[in-house]
């Protein structure tokens, strides 16, 4: 399904959706419901070092940037370039409108932004866009501290869904882990109505979409953004909206309901850029954009959160 060029794999022709579409009707799936699964599926580009295929960008090592430009910083603090991808040799996704060309960087301070990321998340992180044809030069670290090991990555897509609508597993914490339908919220109570009666084949489409596109690269871009940063997005929302007077306060009873429904409207809103996968005792970074900042090439808009995987 993947054809090689001399800068990367060539997704750019392909229909995703309509290949989905394709091998679901020929499981005898009806179309309407595999129009309603569609809406919930996103394709998400895998990025891994160690591959026999032409890379797409790099892990760690010193940037490219424009002639001129200064390092990026936090103050004093210049921040380590944490991934570097060439846009034009990414392949293509429906709905995921990342720049056709030039060049993205994600620069983070992980343990620094960490302890920040309470008062001022992303405070210690940038995301630079180098646009096709700018003149650069390849940058001298500040201090040879901020550089790690570079390592090449290749690209390839990955299905993701929305927790909710992932399969449960017993050795992780999942959406409908352990919930009895009288603990479930009342939106939790509305999905679950929606997934019996508008998804029947719900098992055979999350199948599905995993055989025709698995990925289990340590950094990703585009797909759903982590739980974490929904949680705390939905419920900065939510508590401005109260302190604004926008909305009357919820009552401690119905919040978490309130919060459910927030966060699956803001997952509709936003997308993300780049991720890391969560290791043991160590930070992790995602960086989260909404879709039309995206569509602008707005990346300054980007929001990033730092967490730490411990016990």
């Amino acid at each position: 399904m993947t054809e090689t060029g001399g800068k990367g794999p060539i997704f750019s022709g392909m229909d995703h959706q309509g290949e989905f579409r394709r091998a679901a009707l020929e499981l005898g799936i009806p179309d309407d419901e595999i129009s309603r699964f569609s809406q919930h599926l996103r394709l998400a580009i895998g990025l891994s070092g160690g591959s026999d295929g032409s890379p797409v960008g790099h892990i760690g090592g010193l940037p490219r940037l424009p002639v001129g430009m200064k390092w990026p910083s936090a103050g004093d603090i210049p921040l380590p370039l944490l991934l570097s991808v060439d846009c034009g040799a990414l392949p293509r996704v429906d709905g995921f409108d990342l720049p056709t060309d030039g060049t993205l960087l994600f620069f983070v301070d992980r343990e620094m932004d960490f302890g920040e990321s309470r008062a001022a998340p992303g405070q210690y992180a940038r995301v630079v866009y180098v646009p096709e044809g700018t003149e650069t030069a390849v940058a001298e670290p500040p201090d040879s501290a901020c550089v790690s090991e570079r390592i090449d990555v290749c690209a390839e897509l990955g299905t993701d869904l929305p927790l909710w609508l992932e399969e449960g597993d017993e050795d992780w914490h999942e959406f409908w882990e352990d919930l009895e339908w009288d603990d479930m919220s009342s939106f939790q109570q509305q999905l679950a109505r929606y997934m019996e009666r508008e998804l029947p084949h719900l098992e055979e489409l999350r199948a599905l979409a995993h055989g025709l596109w698995s990925s289990g690269a340590y950094f990703v871009i585009g797909g759903y953004p982590d739980d974490e940063v929904i949680d705390s997005l939905a419920e900065q929302t939510l508590a401005g909206r109260e302190k604004a007077g926008k909305i009357p306060a919820i009552p401690i009873s119905k919040w978490y309901s309130h919060l459910e429904k927030e966060k699956h409207r803001l997952a509709s809103e936003w997308i993300s850029l780049a991720s890391e996968a969560p290791v043991y005792e160590e930070y992790y970074t995602s960086f989260v954009i909404r879709h039309d900042d995206l569509a602008a090439v707005r990346v300054d808009k980007a929001l990033a959160v730092t967490n730490f995987e411990a016990p």
